[in-house]
């Protein structure tokens, strides 16, 4: 840390909830990073197993632990960047872990770049085997806006943002159980290019049933909730509008064909309704896509 005012370069967020072997394995990685002018905020969300005695056995003072009751990811996130202070944030999921380089080479590529988001790229491990990411998965760099609506393009445990990135376009939204990561990175995307560091630096494991891509229903419909959001701000371009509302469209027509054919015909007439809303050009209120 900065000896003069105390306060760290970058600020590593970890949120978790009942994965007390897994953080700890997340925790060490960041230990073990050669880059050293951080603090680590690990912030259990209100777990019931041994994590709050897991993270007490630690002795290193730039680690902090933070109890709160359980609330989300999101939440946890939020609040731990909250309780933060440093000039980079850098966000790393319970489940993953870096390799040593990682804070090291991508904070000085930010900063020799002028880039206010970056990310790194990734090995990815699946039920603990190496597996090859498929070509729509291959990271892009730049302004990537239209790429960004059609899926998540950018992975928590690769990314760091600045400050000033977190001021303008944060904090996540807690009331999406997922995809909240996909919310900030569409409204990111029509301001800030991200930079790529072409580096495999995290290392994300996957495969699980306690993943949130597991355990929440049609990822799609948080999807098209954020969509509406940025349908309904200010700020977008005509063409990024017509990207934006095409897209929205395309999800929806997945969306309202599944539950078709799952009998949810009550579900289905209900979106088909609020998108007709949307492309007509009325002023709709964004959690009506979610049924609030």
């Amino acid at each position: 840390m900065d000896s003069l005012n105390n306060t760290p370069k970058v600020s590593v967020i970890i949120p978790t909830y009942n994965r007390a072997e897994r953080v700890c394995r997340a925790i060490d990685s960041v230990l073990a990073q050669k880059f050293t002018d951080f603090e680590c905020l690990v912030v259990d969300d209100g777990s019931t197993d041994d994590t709050v005695a897991r993270l007490a056995e630690y002795i290193d003072p730039r680690l902090k632990g933070l109890i709160r009751q359980n609330g989300g990811v999101s939440a946890a996130r939020n609040f731990g960047i909250a309780n933060s202070n440093g000039e980079f944030i850098a966000l790393l999921d319970s489940d993953d872990e870096w390799v040593p380089d990682k804070l090291k080479k991508q904070i000085p590529f930010m900063e020799n770049g002028g880039f206010e988001i970056s990310q790194t790229d990734e090995i990815w491990i699946r039920k603990g085997k190496r597996v090859n990411q498929c070509k729509k998965h291959e990271k892009p760099e730049g302004m990537f806006f239209h790429r960004s609506l059609e899926m998540c393009m950018v992975s928590p445990s690769c990314v760091s943002f600045s400050r000033k990135f977190w001021d303008e376009l944060g904090p996540f939204d807690e009331d999406m159980p997922a995809c909240e990561d996909y919310d900030l990175w569409i409204r990111a995307g029509i301001k800030y290019p991200v930079g790529l560091l072409r580096e495999r630096l995290t290392i994300k494991h996957g495969g699980r049933p306690d993943q949130l891509s597991n355990s929440v229903g049609c990822l799609d419909l948080y999807r098209m909730y954020a969509i509406v959001k940025l349908l309904q701000s200010t700020g977008l371009s005509d063409d990024e509008r017509d990207m934006a509302l095409s897209e929205l469209q395309r999800k929806a027509v997945y969306y309202i064909g599944g539950c078709r054919k799952r009998g949810r015909e009550e579900e289905a007439a209900r979106v088909e309704r609020q998108i007709e809303d949307i492309v007509s050009g009325k002023k709709v209120i964004p959690s009506g896509i979610l049924g609030k």
